[in-house]
């Protein structure tokens, strides 16, 4: 495992999550701690195998609580929807590696975090399937289009709270043409 207290250190507003051991990331720092990450000689992570996004709801955990006088309290704690994208990092020149890290946004409503794609070229695609699958907007990306859905297309199918169409009429495919040239060509 790699040490995290250095960047930590250096970084401001930088967080460690224990739980899942990564490091959280803010926006605003994102391209300083990765710029940092692939350089420094004690780092070396000059490779990005894999971005993905992460989307999680609105929850309430509910949990019995003991008061001092022995009675039971339920007790109810609402944690807000957000989203986050994951980076997993390799050093191929230490041959070592996984570190991962993560930039978190504040809400589901409008996700924005930074693009790390001038940082390691091999995010370019993956976050362009994030930003077409989830809606999630990465600032300073060179070519931030729809990769996999057609331009029309107005959802994020990979959001949790996504709702099927009830009718895929209106995707824009050629099989009617295609459907149609078979009756032509191949009637028995």
């Amino acid at each position: 495992m790699i040490d995290h207290t250095a960047i930590l250190a250096q970084f401001p507003g930088t967080t460690w999550d224990a739980a899942t051991n990564m490091l959280v990331v803010p926006k605003e720092v994102a391209t300083a701690v990765a710029t940092f990450l692939r350089d420094d000689p004690a780092f070396k992570l000059d490779y990005c195998s894999n971005v993905t996004g992460v989307d999680y709801l609105p929850a309430e955990k509910k949990e019995k609580v003991k008061q001092e006088d022995g009675t039971e309290v339920e007790k109810v704690t609402s944690t807000p929807g957000r989203m986050d994208v994951v980076y997993h990092l390799y050093s191929i020149a230490k041959k070592g590696g996984l570190f991962t890290f993560k930039q978190t946004t504040p809400s589901r409503d409008n996700p924005v975090v930074t693009s790390l794609t001038p940082v390691w070229r091999s995010c370019e695609f993956q976050e362009r399937e994030i930003f077409d699958l989830y809606g999630i907007h990465f600032d300073n990306h060179p070519d931030l289009r729809r990769i996999l859905m057609w331009d029309e297309f107005q959802d994020f199918p990979m959001r949790k709270d996504y709702k099927e169409p009830d009718d895929y009429e209106y995707e824009p495919t050629p099989h009617a043409d295609v459907l149609e040239k078979a009756k032509t060509h191949y009637t028995p």
